[in-house]
């Protein structure tokens, strides 16, 4: 369909969609890091705390959902770099108002506004370097970006922890928004939406997914091979201090810290699946080895082995290593899919799978701890069963999609 101009590993494109995931992931997890001081001095209370987070992490959630689709049909439609400026101006806008809010609902407004410019950076950035590179370079590219740019949340831990000041962390994320865009000027758009654009037929129809029962089919089963990434740092390693009182006792965790071990592991763990995808000739094996892993490590967290903080951030570190596929999951999400949905499967898919933390969260509090009565170590183990078991039945329904031609277009519903 198209002539190639394919790219480099090292090439300005995959540079960029990197910085451009660091920054997404420096000012998705802030409000992790930032979260008691930012929230108690906007009028929160320690009786209030709990909830008027869930508020602020709830809006944001939102925002994530809906720019996710929001993002992917614009940049289905209008061009990949569409949603890599549009994006990071609204996140980088939004870290800035942040930094001036002086009460809850302030908070909560803004982080959803962030939400939203949040979920178009790494789908877009991920369409853009697999159409680019070539396609036995495609896992390496991805896994160097989603490896560079889960450093971002490494960074964000140490800036506050240097700065001790939750504003000016929000500042400095609109500051490297900014300097973000000045490097994209000069990437070029993708070939194949160039040459897909010409074409007559619909582009970025979220619907589509939903009027075909083989693509519906795909779209689920993408959405399901995620769910282990976000139940582990949503659910493992965020709630890390209470499952430690629950493990062994008095302990010192501090959450923001398991987290920031966590994704040091995940930024690993996303450089390295890349080199084992290139190894096997295969995302699934690739995958399937991952999850191997981190079903070893769900083991350890719960057991006895697991009996003391330095334990515990150690386990912390080896969950987000096994869930350091984020990258291949959201490779595969682009390769199962047309040119004219590719950037719409992208960004909505592991927008989809963010979104299920609040359901996972559900079952773990609502349903088991506060209306079964189990406790909390009986909650994660029997939720860490049931998300792996969906997971690893959608993955065994996944195609392979290492040697897959992107070059093409899903043509079931034509424009007249």
């Amino acid at each position: 369909m198209t002539t190639n101009r394919q790219i480099g590993l090292l090439s300005l494109p995959v540079f960029v969609a990197a910085l451009g995931y660091f920054v997404d992931v420096y000012d998705l997890l802030l409000f992790t890091i930032v979260r008691q001081p930012s929230v108690l001095a906007v009028g929160a209370t320690a009786e209030t705390i709990i909830v008027d987070s869930a508020h602020i992490i709830n809006w944001q959630m939102s925002g994530l959902l809906i720019g996710g689709i929001l993002w992917g049909v614009i940049g289905d439609k209008k061009g990949r770099l569409k949603v890599l400026f549009g994006s990071i101006m609204l996140y980088s806008i939004a870290n800035i108002l942040t930094s001036f809010v002086h009460n809850v609902d302030q908070y909560a407004y803004c982080r959803f506004v962030g939400g939203i410019g949040l979920a178009g950076e790494l789908g877009a950035g991920i369409t853009l370097v697999s159409e680019m590179l070539p396609k036995n370079k495609r896992g390496l590219g991805t896994s160097m970006v989603a490896g560079i740019g889960l450093f971002g949340a490494v960074f964000a831990y140490f800036t506050f922890q240097y700065t001790k000041d939750w504003r000016l962390c929000y500042q400095i994320g609109g500051v490297l928004g900014v300097f973000l865009l000045i490097l994209r000027i000069r990437v070029a758009e993708s070939f194949m939406f160039e040459s897909a654009k010409l074409a007559n037929i619909d582009k970025g129809n979220f619907f589509q997914f939903f009027t075909n029962k083989k693509r519906f089919s795909k779209y689920i089963k993408a959405i399901l091979i995620g769910l282990p990434t976000w139940f582990v740092i949503g659910v493992l390693v965020n709630y890390s201090n209470k499952f430690a009182t629950g493990l062994y006792g008095v302990n010192l965790i501090d959450s923001g810290r398991s987290v920031m071990f966590a994704y040091i592991g995940i930024a690993i763990g996303d450089l390295v699946i890349g080199y084992v995808s290139q190894y096997f000739k295969s995302r699934k094996k690739a995958l399937l080895l991952f999850y191997s892993l981190n079903t070893v490590a769900m083991i350890l967290f719960f057991s006895a082995f697991n009996q003391n903080d330095d334990r515990m951030y150690a386990i912390c570190g080896l969950l987000g290593f096994s869930t350091g596929y984020w990258a291949i999951f959201n490779q595969m999400a682009a390769e199962q899919f047309g040119t004219n949905l590719r950037a719409t499967a992208a960004t909505t898919i592991p927008n989809m799978v963010r979104g299920a933390l609040p359901l996972i969260n559900f079952l773990f509090l609502d349903i088991l701890q506060k209306k079964a009565g189990w406790t909390i170590v009986q909650s994660g183990i029997l939720t860490g069963a049931i998300v792996m078991s969906i997971t690893i039945v959608a993955f065994i329904f996944t195609e392979e999609t290492y040697h897959k031609d992107l070059d093409y277009l899903e043509l079931d519903n034509p424009l007249p």
